[in-house]
């Protein structure tokens, strides 16, 4: 029995599994959403949802706590031509927004008036395959996306063209009759 032992191992070692939650909520933060198994999802999503919670204080313990948790501070960059990268005359980088501060600067504040819930868990009907596994988004909850409005699709589209030509060859008909 399992009396008072708390999350899931995963097959792995705590190392590793400190090391694969940091990685993880490394790439969340970076890039919004990830891809992964179900069981992976669930186990890091308290885990990013704490660091959430820190960058909402944001005070200078919280910081030093997320970065110890997200293990070292990335740059965070997306691509190579990213304008907020300095570079040397090597072409080597010097200086980058880094997570944590993406973390506290955007994800933090965008999160101040939630109470909980910053993750959500979205099963996907493909399978890994190489074991055939359960694949899931774990994604950051955004506030309501702002709605386009609503248009129609391309064959209503199509069917309004035919009707208004066919009014108009119509009209015409009628006009060269009378």
């Amino acid at each position: 029995m399992r009396h008072n032992v708390h999350g899931r191992t995963l097959g792995r070692k705590t190392n590793h599994r400190l090391a694969m939650f940091a990685n993880m909520a490394m790439a969340l933060f970076t890039h919004g959403e990830i891809t992964t198994t179900i069981p992976k999802a669930k186990a890091v999503k308290p885990y990013v949802e704490r660091l959430i919670t820190a960058a909402k204080k944001g005070t200078l313990a919280d910081r030093r706590r997320a970065v110890a948790g997200l293990g070292w501070d990335k740059p965070m960059v997306k691509n190579d031509r990213d304008e907020s990268v300095t570079r040397n005359k090597f072409g080597e980088m010097t200086a980058a927004p880094t997570v944590s501060k993406h973390l506290f600067d955007v994800i933090g504040p965008a999160m101040k008036n939630r109470v909980g819930g910053y993750t959500r868990i979205i099963k996907l009907a493909k399978h890994r395959l190489g074991d055939g596994t359960d694949l899931c988004v774990l994604q950051l909850v955004q506030d309501a996306p702002k709605t386009k409005p609503a248009t129609l699709s391309p064959r209503r589209e199509k069917a309004n063209k035919r009707t208004a030509f066919a009014a108009k060859a119509k009209a015409a008909a009628a006009a060269v009759k009378a």
